[in-house]
């Protein structure tokens, strides 16, 4: 299929781009900005997409413009959909990325994708946002909503903090300046959220959402010691109260078991690396 697919220059697009290939799909990278409507539309109309996957966004949390968030996020995806209901043949999927941020802070663990949303920073509210608006396009285009929860890998921007760990532990550094130890994440491998992308992109059901997640999180303590344990290489950990975020949100792990379905429906297996497997690929 041919794919038009934002985002192709960011983390995520880029082992997205390269799986999508190895499929055996034609992948056109989007060229415009999403916030330039009339450029956008003419782009959409000259590439005729058959599936569209949409991964452009501000996905830092700590990104200091906040109104970005909302111009890129909501209104430059409104903008995308706009564009997409011009065409004469309307795509077959339009794969929209969201966020498991969205849930917040939440006793309830794993979280399904029946949690009500309750976010707590500007990222969320942005992407749970686009959600909403999304639905508005849900008589005319055939979308599905992926949240993925946290993944990593080789070549993730060190603003976040795993390629952070990373290159300190590379370097063999003395010292390293964190925020909360005891957040529980799932830190998942790009190259799995990028083959459940696949998956959905071909079998998601129209107006559904999926989680992509594996239900396993863990502290940055426990990724420390991961490091710790590949490099044989110990060094201190300064708490830095300027990285500690208000608003944190102290555990998110997803449930599974929707997407766990769909993969089996689809005799597809997605073979996720272990953590080990996925730090030792970005040392």
């Amino acid at each position: 299929m041919k794919i038009f697919l934002t985002g192709a220059d960011g983390f995520t697009g880029r082992y997205f781009s390269d799986r999508a290939m190895a499929a055996g799909h034609e992948v056109v990278p989007m060229q415009a900005d999403l916030t330039n409507r009339e450029t956008l539309e003419r782009e959409v109309l000259s590439v005729q997409p058959e599936v569209v996957v949409h991964l452009a966004a501000i996905s830092f949390v700590g990104h200091a413009d906040n109104s970005a968030f909302y111009a890129v996020n909501v209104v430059g995806t409104t903008n995308l959909l706009e564009a997409l209901t011009r065409l004469p043949s309307a795509p077959h999927r339009v794969l929209l990325a969201s966020s498991a941020n969205i849930y917040g802070n939440s006793e309830q663990s794993p979280l399904a994708e029946t949690q009500p949303p309750a976010p707590v920073n500007h990222y969320a509210m942005s992407k749970l946002a686009m959600e909403y608006m999304a639905g508005t396009f849900a008589d005319r285009l055939n979308l599905v909503i992926a949240r993925p929860f946290n993944y990593t890998g080789r070549g993730q921007d060190v603003n976040f903090v795993i390629p952070k760990l990373a290159k300190h532990f590379a370097e063999k550094a003395d010292s390293i300046s964190l925020g909360n130890l005891d957040v529980e994440r799932e830190f998942n491998d790009v190259q799995m959220v990028c083959d459940a992308y696949l998956c959905l992109m071909k079998h998601g059901s129209p107006g559904e959402a999926y989680n992509v997640c594996s239900g396993q999180p863990y502290t940055l303590r426990e990724v420390i010691a991961c490091f710790n344990k590949i490099t044989d290489h110990c060094m201190d950990v300064e708490i830095n109260p300027a990285f500690v975020r208000r608003n944190e949100v102290h555990r998110l792990c997803g449930d599974p078991g929707k997407l766990n379905a769909l993969l089996r429906d689809c005799g597809v297996n997605l073979a996720p690396p272990t953590l080990s497997e996925t730090l030792s690929r970005m040392l």
